[in-house]
């Protein structure tokens, strides 16, 4: 007699969440040792299988490339699918296209309706309303040839007006095909197509060459219907390669009901294929394509006017010119340069060392942030795109009309500008040459030569030259954007007011930035703001501004400059 499976004793306390039952007693398990023996053997010995592609929809990984080109060319990113769609007259395509939705092509950026290029919609011959009827066409090329010849007349084809059109290009046409004559290279029009649908081949080709031979190639060409104007109805992926009586009872249903409405109507079950070109994969796509297995994705980058900033990881830096080109081709025309971050930030500017991948090669360009507009150069000056949500947040939520507003660290002026649209005044400061020779062009830029004064100098010689001197506005908003360092100047405002003669002076509001890898970053930044007073600073309103990196928060910290710290006998010096 074989023995049951052992009895596990668990309690329920110990038990996973999904599994947690209120219950008085131990919870007994049954478990099959063969069972889990096999599990654990066959999940060590299988390896990892490779990502399979979506079952349906767009992919790389499922369309069949396209041949004859070398890898590296964006020809080799043509993938082909193979559809079925349903070609209708020009005037039942709309209320068919909302009837049958649910079974139509469902792709990205690719439209459920085509429009073949030798069907422009210019009114063919209609369709017969009988097979004896005297307008039906000939049943042969020679038959139908000579019927155009019955008809023709001086002022042209009666039955065919645009007849002639299609025998003769359009203009942007024909200069297609005399550049491929001339040395086959591919125009514009060609190389920005994201897809193209072709209809394959229906008829014979015998028949097909003779009206080539009177009409010209672009009047029946492949696939061309005899017909009305038509349009192609893309089914979804899964009626490809399927007959008439296999498509759904709902399509059939309502091409039944379009064709009792009444007047004629017909319509062709088609066999296509779909061609998205390079233009139509996403940049993750193509790079996934192109990057080793097992290689993480860049997922995205830093905007700065026409320059994409990445900042690449070593293992990425191998394949830093292909990555930088697929970024410039995916977001042309907005981006023209693509750079890489080379070191971190260790001079007091702030500035970067960048390396130009990809795209002109100047770092000069033109910001625009909440309608101002703002000139950088990257290789002289700092600049951070992420933060312009922190900056609209001091500007619509902290400051007030009312208000004077010292901005210690301001770079270009993004905030200091941002401020003096609806602050009172501005007094701006920046240690770089540089980044003040910048900001004084983006006041002219911006038309706020009267609400700004610009200095140039150390941050402590600033603070002290605005309360030293008898300033006609007082500083009610201070702002210290220097996320590494700006808590270490903080001990600047100790005793800053102590030999000032006049009266009660309002304290200011002061915004310090800062980083943090604590476990419990406020409390840690806080800590520091104290250590840096000299005092112990009650109110201090804490705002994490956004996730550095892994575990590193940047933080502001709001609080109102205590009078205790203002007139301290000791100053930064002595404390």
């Amino acid at each position: 007699m074989a023995m049951p499976p052992p009895l596990l004793r668990l309690h329920p306390h110990r038990l996973l969440p999904r599994l947690r039952r209120f219950t008085s007693g131990p919870v007994l398990l049954r478990l099959n040792p063969k069972s889990l023996y096999a599990t654990a053997s066959t999940s060590q010995a299988a390896p990892t299988p490779p990502p399979q592609p979506p079952p349906h929809g767009p992919s790389l990984r499922r369309g069949r490339p396209t041949t004859g080109h070398p890898p590296e060319a964006p020809l080799s990113f043509s993938r082909t699918f193979d559809l079925a769609a349903l070609r209708v007259p020009a005037a039942a395509c709309a209320s068919l296209e909302r009837r049958l939705r649910g079974h139509l092509l469902n792709w990205p950026r690719v439209r459920n309706i085509a429009r073949l290029s030798n069907d422009d919609g210019d009114g063919l011959v209609s369709l017969p309303t009988s097979p004896g009827s005297s307008s039906a066409l000939p049943p042969t090329a020679v038959a139908r040839r000579e019927k155009l010849a019955r008809e023709f007349n001086a002022r042209g084809f009666v039955e065919f007006p645009i007849l002639a059109k299609m025998s003769r290009p359009a203009g942007r046409t024909r200069r297609e095909m005399k550049g491929r004559a001339a040395g086959g290279k591919e125009t514009k029009h060609e190389k920005d197509k994201v897809y193209v649908v072709e209809v394959l081949e229906q008829g014979g080709e015998d028949d097909e060459d003779e009206w080539k031979g009177l009409v010209g190639e672009e009047g029946f060409g492949k696939g061309a219907w005899r017909g009305e104007p038509t349009r192609l109805l893309l089914l979804d992926e899964g009626h490809a390669n399927r007959r008439v009586d296999e498509l759904p009872e709902a399509v059939k249903v309502v091409l039944e009901h379009e064709a009792n409405q009444g007047g004629p109507f017909a319509y062709e079950l088609v066999q296509c294929q779909l061609t998205l070109f390079y233009d139509y994969w996403p940049m993750n796509e193509v790079l996934e394509a192109l990057l080793p297995e097992g290689i993480i994705i860049p997922a995205g980058f830093e905007t700065v006017g026409h320059i994409a900033h990445l900042n690449l990881r070593d293992e990425h830096l191998p394949y830093k010119t292909v990555i930088a080109q697929v970024v410039l081709d995916k977001n042309k025309p907005k981006i023209q340069t693509v750079v890489n971050k080379i070191d971190a930030i260790q001079n007091d500017y702030r500035t970067m060392q960048l390396e130009i991948l990809a795209g002109h090669d100047s770092l000069v360009t033109t910001v625009i942030e909440s309608g101002l507009r703002f000139q950088v150069d990257l290789a002289t000056v700092y600049w951070n795109s992420r933060l312009s949500t922190e900056r609209q947040r001091l500007v619509n939520n902290i400051f007030q009309n009312s208000d004077v507003v010292c901005d210690v660290f301001s770079g270009v002026g993004p905030i200091a500008i941002s401020a003096a649209k609806k602050v009172k005044y501005v007094y701006a400061n920046d240690l770089n040459p540089a980044a003040v020779e910048y900001l004084e062009q983006n006041i002219v830029l911006n038309k706020l030569e009267r609400k700004i004064e610009v200095y140039n100098m150390d941050a402590r010689r600033f603070v002290n030259a605005m309360y030293s001197s008898q300033h006609v506005h007082p500083v009610t908003q201070v702002v210290m954007n220097l996320p590494k360092d700006a808590a270490e100047f903080l001990d600047v405002f100790r005793g800053i007011l102590r030999n000032r003669q006049t009266g009660h002076i309002a304290m200011p509001k002061i915004h310090v930035y800062g980083f943090s890898k604590a476990e419990d970053p406020e409390y840690d930044f806080h800590e520091r703001i104290n250590l840096a007073l000299c005092d112990s600073v009650m109110g201090v309103e804490m705002h994490r501004v956004r996730l550095v990196a892994p575990g590193k928060w940047m933080l502001c910290a709001s609080f109102t400059l205590p009078e205790s710290v203002a007139y301290a006998k000791a100053n930064y010096i002595t404390c």
